[in-house]
């Protein structure tokens, strides 16, 4: 079973969700801002996701979930379950390790490239990528590194895009799940009242998915398809 926690209800697992379904495998979904409570068992879930999320991972008093996502999240790493973050997640991950979480030299929303490094390429969770890929960005912070951690790709706008720290666990800082209904969705929420505004950026950040969704999308699978080989590289060295 995957286990996916939901740090705010417009976020959800959307095509990563999707995969793991096709591939066999029950999700559940906790949805923090809606006041599910974290399991405090992790010993039936394979894997653990943690999703996006406008929130900063220090405003633990104005979002007291973020508090016991940081528990568990140091759990998952004592216990060396697989693990993923996705954009606030990659931020939690980098946070559970002891790293700050720091404004980004620029704020990235919509598509941009980002580079694997040397070591990103030769990971298992890039494997099979070119060097350079288009991903989905929605942020304004970035995360630091840990003395434990290994950066696998970056940007020029965002420089920390993409580590991993220990055996399995992965922080992406750009988005790779999203669909068009995501981009609308997002769009309504976070960018605010003005209407003209919030359709000429929604309209260009679906006029670029479409000119660019096979790719995209044939490259999110990819990202998928290797995790799913951590998984099952993890349970099988558990035995």
């Amino acid at each position: 079973m995957i286990l996916f926690i939901k740090n705010i209800d417009i976020e959800g697992p959307e095509t990563l969700g999707l995969f793991f379904i096709s591939k066999g495998y029950a999700i559940e979904i906790f949805d923090l801002s809606r006041g599910d409570a974290l399991p405090q068992d992790l010993s039936g879930f394979d894997a653990v996701i943690v999703l996006g999320g406008a929130m900063n991972v220090y405003e633990e008093e104005k979002h007291s979930f973020l508090k016991a996502e940081d528990e568990l999240i140091r759990k998952v790493l004592f216990q060396k379950i697989p693990f993923l973050g996705l954009c606030l997640g990659s931020q939690l991950l980098a946070k559970a390790c002891g790293a700050q979480v720091v404004p980004s030299p620029r704020k990235e929303v919509g598509f941009s490239k980002i580079t694997l490094t040397p070591e990103g390429q030769r990971d298992e969770l890039f494997e099979g990528l070119p060097k350079s890929i288009e991903v989905f960005q929605w942020h304004e912070d970035m995360f630091q590194l840990c003395p434990q951690a290994t950066l696998l790709a970056q940007a020029e706008a965002c420089p920390h895009q993409a580590f991993r720290v220990g055996p399995n666990a992965y922080g992406l800082q750009f988005h790779v799940e999203i669909t068009p209904e995501s981009i609308e969705s997002w769009s309504r929420t976070y960018l605010g009242d003005e209407e003209r505004v919030y359709m000429a950026k929604t309209q260009k950040m679906l006029y670029d998915y479409r000119n660019i969704k096979d790719r995209f999308d044939h490259y999110a699978q990819i990202i998928y398809g290797n995790f799913l080989n951590i998984i099952l590289d993890a349970k099988q060295n558990s035995l």
